[in-house]
């Protein structure tokens, strides 16, 4: 394929995912936010919410729902997508939390606070999954957002990124689980671990019962 298409198929990609900025922006939505989350599934680490506001005049190509893009795309385009946002932020909910009060409300807790510690106040919220957040602002929800909105879709690849940067570092911390490797998820290598060391405290607990074995005990005598 030579270049001049690639060009071509790249901004029509970008078209087709501003469809939903570009209908706010004619209705006078200015600072739509994006907002997505990464790692409800995983057995160990945080769920973390990006939210990013993107200018009317940006253009990133690639940009796309963080799961089709390899590590290395993304951390390329997460830079890109930081350095020509109106703003951008974290929202990080912990393990013990996310215990406390299950995975999904750990989740609205996530993107509620990225949205709250965005530097400039959005006017209309574009919320990756099928469910609203408790914030007073306009807002969609959009079933599989990151693979439709550009904004969604860039807010995946922030929270990606950044979740993955925590897990890596906190493998320096517990290197016997390897969590540079798998990111918390429950791959066979990750479940071994679990097996063979009991759990740490950056696992979720209510999501590892069923890993832990009889020689390493029960969860409460790990902890």
């Amino acid at each position: 394929m030579n270049s001049e298409l690639k060009l071509v198929q790249a901004r029509e990609h970008w078209e087709q995912l501003s469809a939903f900025e570009s209908h706010l922006r004619s209705d006078d939505f200015k600072l739509i936010a994006g907002i997505d989350e990464a790692g409800r599934g995983p057995l160990a680490g945080p769920v973390v919410a990006a939210a990013v506001i993107l200018p009317a005049n940006c253009v990133i190509f690639g940009v796309d729902d963080s799961k089709k893009l390899s590590a290395r795309k993304r951390e390329y385009l997460a830079e890109q997508i930081k350095e020509q946002a109106v703003a951008y932020a974290y929202g990080v909910i912990d393990p013990l939390i996310i215990d406390k009060i299950n995975i999904l409300q750990a989740t609205f807790c996530a993107m509620i606070k990225a949205v709250e510690q965005l530097s400039v106040k959005p006017d209309y919220l574009l919320i990756d999954g099928q469910n609203t957040i408790d914030l007073d602002f306009s807002q969609t929800a959009i079933i599989d957002g990151d693979a439709k909105s550009v904004s969604i879709a860039a807010a995946s690849i922030l929270a990606k990124t950044y979740r993955d940067s925590l897990m890596i570092k906190m493998a320096e911390y517990y290197p016997q689980y390897e969590f540079a490797r798998h990111k918390g998820y429950g791959t066979t290598l990750h479940i071994q671990a679990i097996r063979q060391y009991g759990i740490c405290p950056l696992h979720r607990k209510s999501f590892c019962e069923k890993f832990v074995s009889q020689k390493t005990g029960t969860i409460a005598q790990i902890i």
